[in-house]
């Protein structure tokens, strides 16, 4: 099987080649809609065939044995013609989070599939049928390195149809301006623990823009609350044992947050906002790349914007390989690619090179086209500080969405959760490989050594009628 799709080159999101997919989605739903109700007359009550129930794992499973298939029919490689291209896929993940049940046996996947070229698709999958008998019936590429054709637009009767990036609004390009609230789940899966183990996991508090209530902690094994004085972050500390294989460890956090602009600083700022957390060799390197993007430049804030724009030049949005999302401003320099932490990382490196402090956090989106589910991973951001005044950057998503750059050169919208800030945090007790690098995933030792534990964001927003 290979599907044919459009494609425009365009970066500035003008994708209007996708209209027509807006139409015709819109169109199948409501065909199908139809369909569905003919049927429905035609068929007696009693005499009508049961519709199996269908869970988020009888999708995955459905989408993950289409690729598997395909992918073995084609010398293990998944084909997808795009624009003038033919892609050869592999797949990265299934982001669980998106799986749906669109009504009777018909579902929707969203699949991240690497080129071997390095380039990462994000693609969409429509599917019907029953567990164990899906059938991919529409197949189309919604980003390329982070970057979207389209957009999703909810219409009144709940139904998605899709929308041209240049048509979309600010809340459907993933901002909500002024104030959001919500409750968001943190919950960790632990793996099988063989002997003495310890993590670590961020408790976010309350500050000047978020209220934050711990609602609840359910957790194994002792734990104790560690303060971080040099961030001013707290740490949810845990002694763990083999009889806590398999369990769960549980946050729920009611939060309220307001969008974040350019704010008074508050004297003195701490040193480490100037030094760049790079090694002592790559020094020279990163004060030559900010002499020439910064030639001419004048006042702290139009340097700083200009490597703002540096920035979303030169990096490409890419999860693909070894290196990336470690917050490693060498890599990001030289290979020119990577995720949020990758992209901010480089901006810092480049602005404390330049003499403007910048600092670091780490959180989640929280989505905005919908009021509840799951959350794809973390998402990081920084500040720097200019005229005595902190600006809020997000440039990753700035790099993402054209019309949205100006927006994230000084603010970060409401819905956002700041799960903790700075680098190299230092707790004691601590990890026995040394500070923790960032904190939004946990940090899990098992007899000393690291191990991955497995972590799930989730969230519902809070109406006005909840409150």
């Amino acid at each position: 099987m290979r599907v044919t799709l459009s494609a425009d080159g365009k970066r500035s999101g003008g994708l209007r080649k996708y209209g027509w997919m807006a139409a015709l989605a819109a169109m199948l739903l409501v065909c199908a809609s139809l369909t569905a109700c003919d049927r429905a007359k035609e068929v007696p009550a009693d005499r009508a065939e049961p519709v199996p129930n269908v869970v988020t794992a009888d999708i995955q499973t459905g989408i993950e044995k289409h690729i598997e298939e395909q992918t073995a029919l084609n010398g293990g490689v998944f084909p997808l013609s795009f624009g003038d291209k033919e892609l050869r896929l592999q797949l990265v993940r299934v982001h669980t989070e998106y799986l749906a049940n669109l009504g009777p046996r018909r579902h929707f996947a969203c699949v991240d599939l690497a080129d071997v070229s390095g380039d990462v698709y994000d693609v969409d999958f429509f599917l019907s049928g029953d567990p164990g008998s899906m059938t991919v019936t529409e197949t189309t590429v919604h980003k390329l390195n982070g970057q979207p054709y389209y957009a999703w637009k909810q219409k009144p009767d709940r139904t998605w149809t899709r929308i041209p990036v240049d048509q979309a609004s600010q809340r459907q390009l993933g901002v909500i301006r002024d104030r959001d609230e919500f409750r968001f789940l943190y919950r960790v899966n632990l793996p099988d623990i063989t002997d003495a183990a310890r993590i670590w996991l961020p408790l976010p508090d309350t500050d000047p823009f978020q209220t934050v209530e711990v609602e609840s902690i359910v957790a194994p094994g002792k734990r104790k609350i560690l303060e971080e004085t040099e961030h001013g972050n707290r740490v949810l500390f845990i002694e763990l044992g083999p009889a806590d294989s398999g369990k769960r460890v549980e946050i729920r956090f009611r939060v309220e947050r307001l969008e974040k602009a350019v704010y008074d600083a508050q004297a003195p700022v701490p040193k480490t906002y100037s030094k760049p957390k790079i090694p002592e060799a790559g020094a020279g390197l990163f004060r030559e790349i900010a002499e020439n993007v910064l030639d001419g430049k004048k006042g702290d804030l139009v340097r700083a914007r200009a490597l703002y724009d540096h920035v979303i030049d030169r990096m490409r949005y890419m999860k693909y390989g070894s290196g990336w999302g470690k917050g490693d401003a060498m890599y990001a320099c030289h290979s020119a690619t990577g995720n949020c932490s990758d992209f901010h990382s480089y901006f810092i490196a480049l602005a404390r090179s330049a003499g403007i402090p910048a600092r670091f956090a780490v959180g989640a989106s929280i989505p905005s086209e919908r009021d509840e589910g799951g959350i794809s991973g973390y998402h990081c951001w920084a500040e720097f500080l200019a005229d005595g005044k902190w600006w809020p950057v997000d440039i990753s998503e700035g790099d993402k969405y054209t019309a949205l750059a100006t927006y994230y050169f000084g603010h970060h919208p409401a819905n956002r959760f700041e799960l903790s800030r700075g680098r190299d945090l230092k707790v004691d007790p601590g990890p026995a490989s040394g500070p923790i690098n960032f904190l939004a995933y946990p940090v899990l030792e098992i007899g000393g050594q690291p191990v991955k534990a497995d972590v799930k964001f989730s969230f519902t927003r809070i109406s006005s009628s909840d409150t």
